[in-house]
């Protein structure tokens, strides 16, 4: 392989800031042992500049949150004319959406569970303990609160009984000013990610998740909490549809290159589809690299044959 200089993004100002930057690390390691210049950098106000001067041949944004996911940076990169790896600005705002993405894959065919959306100005207008008392009588409980864009689980909260909405609200407008109320789907939490090698995008091993309590922000990133099974301990037929259920969310939100879907496997033996993320987590507990690790491939060699891919389809 010729030597080819890749810019790995990572860090910004959003809430999950130090998950960038791990996640940065580990992937700028991988990419040297598979042989690149790498060149790690933060979103800074010299980064115009040098993306303008230097030669880098790819960027791959390990942004999380609102800039790296929305769309924004994408934005950027494309004015820039600089090729990326990752989900162009268009389908990265339509996945950033919860709403949104979950709409588009309903129409598709594809399960979900049954949700609202509600701003926190109409909870100023209209009350919030007539409206909290509408959603329960109309969802029941238990049901998640969440915001309705981000990531890393921060803001959501399931509730389980009446008492719990109050403060549940209020975590969640502090991320978001629109919170979606989603029914609970009991079950089996999974993770599928999707990579494209170059041959099309395919499923990584679904990876499953256990935690005592839920899979909240301290969850996902501090040892101890959560246990993960990668594959996970679910019949083949149930694993086989949730690799396809992955890479139809995948296509069906018109993602390149990378992306993560966060299902549940019902008691009722469907797959349910919560979220997608267009820039998974990369660091030593992410889910990503422990699907790739299950499926017998090492980081370096999968993270290469992602960015020859990536520039072999540059966005257009």
């Amino acid at each position: 392989m010729s030597s080819r200089t890749v810019m790995v993004l990572a860090g910004g100002l959003s809430h999950e800031r130090e998950v960038s930057l791990r996640s940065g690390r580990r992937t700028a390691a991988a990419l040297r042992q598979a042989g690149y210049d790498v060149i790690e950098t933060d979103l800074e106000a010299g980064l115009i500049t040098t993306l303008s001067v230097d030669q880098v041949d790819l960027v791959w944004p390990l942004l999380h949150g609102a800039s790296g996911e929305d769309g924004s940076v994408g934005d950027v990169l494309e004015l820039l004319n600089v090729p990326y790896l990752g989900a162009d600005p268009r389908a990265s705002r339509i996945a950033w959406n919860k709403a949104i993405a979950k709409t588009t894959l309903r129409r598709q065919g594809i399960k979900t569970p049954d949700f609202v959306t509600l701003p926190q100005s109409l909870f100023r207008e209209l009350g919030a303990g007539a409206l909290l008392k509408l959603l329960e009588a109309s969802f029941g409980l238990p049901v998640m609160v969440k915001p309705l864009m981000g990531g890393s689980a921060l803001g959501i909260t399931r509730v389980d009984s009446p008492s719990q909405l109050p403060n549940a609200m209020m975590d969640c407008f502090s991320y978001c000013d629109y919170a979606m109320f989603e029914r609970v789907v009991d079950g089996v939490e999974l993770a599928v990610s999707v990579v494209d090698r170059g041959n099309g995008p395919e499923a990584l091993p679904a990876v499953e998740i256990e935690t005592d309590g839920p899979y909240d922000y301290d969850a996902r990133y501090n040892p101890g909490r959560t246990e993960f099974f990668a594959p996970a301990r679910i019949s083949s037929a149930a694993a086989l549809r949730a690799g396809e259920i992955a890479v139809k969310c995948h296509t069906g939100l018109g993602l390149r290159h990378l992306s993560r879907t966060d299902m549940f496997l019902g008691h009722d033996g469907e797959v349910y589809f919560l979220e997608v993320n267009v820039s998974p987590g990369m660091q030593e507990t992410s889910l990503l690299p422990q699907g790739a690790l299950a499926a017998g491939q090492t980081l370096p060699k999968l993270y290469s044959a992602m960015v020859e891919a990536a520039l072999a389809s540059p966005a257009q």
